[in-house]
């Protein structure tokens, strides 16, 4: 499960000899590489014959690769982890989540935890961004009395700067944005010019509740199918899952399609 950023990761390893017999190495190093790519080399310490441990407090969000060496004897491992962004997207709490399947206990809250992030992507990747933050991309145009935003609903356009010196920037305040369709347009029916750099806060202010439903039927239906291959018993066919969606293939029950249809994107879009 990925960890928090912030958190302290333990790393484990063990060393055996060509015989698999753990065994106390003559020198042991771990390295990680982190997300951006430069690495640092905690110390590892022995928690038991031929057992490894170093605690890592994480500083990165992202994939980071650990390899183990160990010498007298030759014995190496290569090991990965993840870290969560500080802020990750959720379209339901973990507190909502575990009152709607009844969980009492913090045993499974990172299984949990990891579920909700799964269906807010998915959900997001149907209906646009439903959580608020911000995001940044490239407009390649030579000339155009518009732009399109890659995301919507938009909240806000923060910023529309060149992205070559030289370039010409768009103050927000003298530009229209569209929220729902990300079409923005100079007020003074100007042209925008070159390659540009949007900076957007998007999302929903307020999330919409047939989204919230929609999360928890789609966290029961994954739920119950990770406990076996059984049906839910809701007593309706709208539970069932009859086709594949784009983002979740045939995981999104027909209820929780119906409760998230008037807020879809349009084909093609997204």
């Amino acid at each position: 499960m990925p960890y928090d950023l912030g958190a302290t990761a333990r790393l484990t390893a063990e060393c055996r000899d060509p015989g698999g017999t753990l065994t106390t190495a003559g020198s042991a190093s771990v390295t990680v590489t982190l997300p951006d790519g430069t690495t640092t080399t905690p110390v590892a310490n022995e928690s038991g014959t031929g057992r490894y441990v170093v605690d890592y407090a994480t500083a990165q969000a992202g994939r980071h690769v650990i390899r183990w060496v160990f010498i007298d004897p030759a014995d190496a491992h290569t090991d990965s982890f993840d870290v969560r962004e500080a802020a990750p997207p959720g379209i339901l709490s973990l507190a909502d989540a575990k009152r709607y399947l009844r969980l009492t206990d913090a045993a499974e809250d990172d299984e949990l935890r990891t579920w909700i992030e799964s269906i807010t992507a998915g959900i997001e990747g149907m209906c646009g961004p439903v959580i608020i933050r911000t995001v940044t991309h490239r407009i390649d145009l030579r000339r155009a009395a518009s732009i399109t935003l890659r995301d919507t609903p938009v909240v806000e356009l923060l910023a529309l700067e060149p992205l070559h010196t030289g370039g010409t920037s768009y103050a927000p305040a003298d530009l229209d944005v569209d929220p729902d369709t990300g079409i923005v347009r100079r007020l003074d029916g100007g042209t925008f010019v070159g390659s540009l750099i949007s900076t957007t806060r998007v999302g929903r202010l307020i999330v919409p509740a047939a989204l919230t439903a929609a999360a928890r039927i789609i966290l029961r239906h994954l739920w119950q199918t990770r406990q076996g291959p059984q049906r839910p018993t809701m007593g309706t066919p709208d539970f069932d899952v009859n086709e594949p969606t784009p983002s979740f293939g045939y995981a999104i029950p027909n209820r929780a399609l119906q409760l998230m249809e008037p807020y879809r994107l349009p084909p093609g879009v997204g």
